[in-house]
């Protein structure tokens, strides 16, 4: 059935396999885009009578719709693994900044990644990407931006959060950020200590303080993603009611099972831990820590395993702008980190497609009559060859 009002420009795409944000089609489809949206998906190869109808088309291996990373700071450069020039780079000028986000965000969407939720930034880059990234037309991913999220004064997050000092309660300021955050930052704790099991410092915010942020931010209509790992932090954060935990290394399955029971989403960010363990070197990190890693990261993904066994809510990101995680193909090397980890393929796609969006609450979250044609088209399935990742041939931005 043909969706009223979308006669117009007309492209139908011709695929293999097809996957529409929720399930899986290993048979061939047709989908029939007028204008942007789709106009119908139906089994089959209809090349011939579309042809004669003056249809333009397109053919394909996969399709899927546009890829979501759901944690980046596209004014950090991951491809940068010098930790001199690291440092020298936060002290540019906003304005070089502002336009290595820009390429950042070109280079996510000649991936796949249609859309970002920037996890905060001090400048509030991510704000201006947003704006610029907004028209189909802009070559960049959309993106989703936290602006700058919250932090204990002299805590860590320095680069991407504003300080919640004695002067300011911590309601004003939550609804403060609200004004223009999409979502808000809690930075609950510090960096991991692997060989601890912990995160390296005390927690930034009680109980109460927490759940002050998180009140404030629901009377806006404000998410609250938490950074967090450890068991401190992340008893705190469960506590408190927040709606997504970011990292959440040391995680436990009772603290899954909380998760689970209060609709708690997870974003895993396997990509940073995963490259400082496969590359030492570049942080020099001694041989006892990098042991320390690799047991972390064997933890992470059991825990990932039961995650998906109870039903948890998975986002897939990357922390791309981390050391040695790159803006755009750091996605489809995060989904494989979900595909060793035991997560089937379909929960993978799904963790990168739908999910994230149902989190935000998009208007659509599939590929199904009505909605924008947002996709990815490759030549072959992504994940049909774990030794090479390959850019999608085509990658379309509804209107």
């Amino acid at each position: 059935m043909s969706i009223p009002g979308t006669e117009g420009p007309r492209l139908a795409v011709i695929v293999d396999q097809f996957f529409d944000g929720d399930r899986l089609y290993r048979e061939r489809r047709t989908l029939r885009v007028i204008e942007g949206r789709i106009d119908s998906v139906t089994p089959g190869d209809h090349t011939d009578a579309l042809a004669a109808e003056g249809w333009t088309i397109e053919r394909g291996g996969f399709l899927m719709p546009g890829m979501v990373d759901a944690h980046v700071h596209l004014f950090l450069d991951g491809a940068c693994t010098d930790s001199a020039q690291r440092a020298a780079h936060l002290k540019r000028p906003v304005e070089q900044l502002t336009e290595g986000a820009r390429v950042h965000a070109r280079e996510a969407r000649a991936w796949g990644v249609t859309l970002l939720r920037d996890a905060g930034d001090r400048h509030g880059i991510n704000h201006q990407i947003r704006r610029e990234a907004a028209p189909a037309g802009s070559g960049m991913a959309r993106v989703r931006s936290v602006g700058r999220g919250i932090r204990r004064a002299h805590g860590y997050g320095a680069f991407m959060a504003a300080d919640a000092g004695d002067g300011v309660a911590l309601p004003t300021l939550v609804e403060q950020l609200a004004r223009s955050n999409d979502e808000i930052k809690l930075v609950l704790t510090g960096i991991v200590d692997f060989e601890a099991g912990d995160a390296a410092d005390a927690p930034q915010f009680t109980h109460t303080e927490a759940a002050l942020v998180v009140q404030a931010a629901h009377r806006c209509g404000r998410k609250v993603m938490a950074h967090c790992s450890g068991p401190r932090g992340l008893d705190i954060a469960l506590a408190a009611g927040v709606d997504s935990v970011e990292h959440g290394y040391f995680v436990d399955r009772a603290m899954l099972s909380r998760m689970r029971d209060h609709d708690v989403a997870w974003t895993p960010t396997f990509c940073p831990v995963h490259f400082q363990w496969a590359h030492p070197g570049v942080a020099r990190w001694p041989a006892a820590t990098v042991d320390s890693m690799r047991r972390a990261l064997d933890a992470h993904a059991e825990h990932l395993r039961v995650a998906c066994e109870l039903g948890v809510r998975v986002l897939v990101g990357t922390d791309a702008g981390c050391m040695g995680v790159q803006h755009g193909r750091s996605v489809l090397e995060e989904m494989w980190h979900f595909l060793d980890a035991g997560m089937p393929l379909e929960a993978v796609l799904r963790a990168a497609t739908g999910t994230p969006r149902r989190h935000f609450g998009a208007a659509h979250s599939r590929l199904v009559p009505g909605a924008p044609f947002e996709a990815a088209l490759f030549q072959a399935p992504p994940f049909a060859d774990a030794r090479g990742l390959n850019r999608p041939h085509r990658v379309w931005v509804g209107p």
